[in-house]
Order: structure tokens, then C-alpha cells, then sequence
């Protein structure tokens, strides 16, 4: 497998994993990257020497004014998200896609978690084996800090302070702290006491999330966790990691937090990626006030 072939894979699983995207979502961005990867191959350029007239041309090469705006927006969305990635994970230098304006179309809002779903998912690894205390503590941070898939599995024992903070590299290995609630501390607490000293072989290991073998947790193996917990307990969407994420952003603002201190706790450097869920808040607010207000739904006669 090409190199470039192996950094679109993990770009995939990335996507499924960590971004909780859809199959047809992921399988429409396949397609679109591959297209791009074909276009490159023919101008014999590296993914370091791409440039932001590469991708017009490429735009140009595949139809042009001829595309719908949903589908140039799509596949440039799909560009963009890629060389962020390849930016991230210090695959190159520069991103040729950051200066490129998508056509505006209708937003989508990310999938959330009512709080009793949340509860649920929650609650639903038992106590009986050290994997299910972990489990427990795992979601537990996800969704008490909002943290993104990677950053969980990336922190080290020491990381969670007893006095209710979290400390986590974010994107551009930016750090920063998170607040952390009783719940999360006490279900952390219980996990490195009790189960993790039994699952881990190596005194070395400086992981705080550990597999059955005592070695770092893996991204993908989350996922698989909370599809398995969330089949358990009956939720029917399709959720992943940032699900919660999703979900600890919206209930905050729905509770009344300040959008830069939801900001600030995300990690985003940009407020406007932020602002999403205040879209979503709006919706909540409209259907409570549809089902409460007296007059709301009432007709005039």
C-alpha cells in the first residue's frame, strides 16, 4: 500500500471514529479523495506540493460550474477536512485548502443525546470486571469534559486532577484544562484504584485508559465500546465518541453557559464553529415552546 494510500485509510477511520461521520457520509468523501488522489497521480504532484490552485483545477477538472453547490461544497469539505488532518498529524507543513470558501448550503447539525439518553449510556457498563469500570469512567470523561476521542486516549495517569480538573492535548497539540464533575472524578477514582493496577503488565505504562492487555487504548476500540453500550441500552440513533462531545456542548448552552466559556472548554479556536450549537438550542427552545405555550399551536377563528 502507497503511503498516501495508508494516510487516506487512517483519514477514513478517523472520520468514522473520532468524527462519528456517517457510512454514506465517509463513502462519498472515499470517493471524492480518490478522485483527487487520481487527479494528483496524472500531474505527478506529492500531497506536500499540492497548492490551492491544484485544488481549482481539480474542482475545474471534474465539472466545474457544472457541479451543484451541495456536491462543490462537498467535496471541498472533504479536501479541506483532509489536509487539516494531514496538517495535524504533521503529514505536511502547510494547508493548501485553508484559503478556499465553500458554497453556502443548508447546515447540518451534529446528532445529540437527550440528558436521559446520556444517563443511560452512562450507567450501562456494570461493576463486576475491571473493563466495566473503566468503561464506566472512560464515558464518564467523554462526556463530563467533552473531550474528543484522541485526546481521551492520550492521557496519562496524572492528567485527571483530584480536584476536579483535566489537563488534555488538543489539536496542534495545544493543551488546555477542563473542568471535571463529581461523577467523572469518582468513576476515574474507583477505575485507577481498583481495575487498572489488575489490567496492566508493564509498571511502565503511563496510559490512564488501558485494554484487556494493559496497553494504551486504541480510538477504534472506543468506538466499539460505546456502539456496544448503546445497543444495550436500547438508544436507536447511530452514535460515536464525539457524539458526546456534541451532546456536553449542546446541554451547556441549553443550561445556560456562556458560548466563549463552551468555547474555551472545546478547544475550538474559532467561536463560528462553536455557534452550531447554539442552532441546536434554538431548536430545543422552539419545542418547548410549542408543547407548552398556551396559545402556541392555537388557530385563530
Amino acid at each position: 500500500m502507497a503511503v498516501s494510500d495508508r494516510v487516506l485509510m487512517e483519514y477514513l477511520t478517523y472520520l468514522q471514529v473520532e468524527r462519528g461521520l456517517s457510512e454514506n457520509t465517509i463513502a462519498a468523501y472515499r470517493k471524492d479523495l480518490e478522485q483527487f488522489a487520481q487527479f494528483r497521480k496524472e500531474a505527478n504532484l506529492t500531497l506536500a506540493e499540492v497548492s490551492h490552485h491544484h485544488i481549482l483545477e481539480f474542482l475545474a477538472h471534474i465539472g466545474g460550474s457544472q457541479l451543484s453547490p451541495r456536491t462543490r461544497a462537498r467535496k471541498l469539505a472533504a479536501l479541506r477536512g483532509f489536509f487539516q488532518y494531514l496538517v495535524d498529524e504533521n503529514f505536511i507543513r502547510r494547508d493548501p485548502a485553508a484559503d478556499l470558501e465553500s458554497p453556502k448550503v443548508s447546515m447540518t447539525l451534529p446528532d445529540v443525546l437527550s440528558p436521559e439518553e446520556v444517563d443511560k449510556l452512562l450507567s450501562a457498563p456494570g461493576m463486576s470486571k475491571h473493563t466495566d469500570c473503566r468503561d464506566r469512567a472512560m464515558l464518564e470523561v467523554l462526556y463530563g469534559a467533552g473531550l474528543r476521542v484522541s485526546e481521551l486516549v492520550q492521557l496519562n495517569m496524572g492528567d485527571v486532577d483530584p480536584l476536579g480538573y483535566v489537563r488534555c492535548l488538543g489539536k496542534g497539540d495545544k493543551e488546555r484544562i477542563v473542568p471535571l464533575g463529581r461523577a467523572a472524578l469518582a468513576a476515574v477514582e474507583a477505575y485507577v484504584e481498583r481495575s487498572r493496577p489488575k489490567m496492566v503488565k508493564n509498571r511502565r505504562e503511563t496510559a490512564l485508559f488501558v485494554n484487556a492487555r494493559g496497553s494504551r487504548l486504541t480510538r477504534q476500540a472506543v468506538w466499539k465500546i460505546m456502539k456496544r453500550y448503546a445497543r444495550q441500552c436500547g438508544i436507536k440513533q447511530t452514535i460515536s465518541p464525539h457524539t458526546l462531545r456534541h451532546s456536553f456542548a449542546t446541554h451547556l448552552l441549553q443550561n445556560g453557559a456562556d458560548l466563549r466559556a463552551v468555547q474555551e472548554m472545546l478547544g475550538h479556536v474559532d467561536i463560528s464553529t462553536t455557534q452550531i450549537y447554539t442552532h441546536l438550542t434554538k431548536s430545543h427552545l422552539r419545542d418547548v415552546y410549542l408543547k407548552t405555550h398556551p396559545r402556541a399551536l392555537k388557530e385563530e377563528t
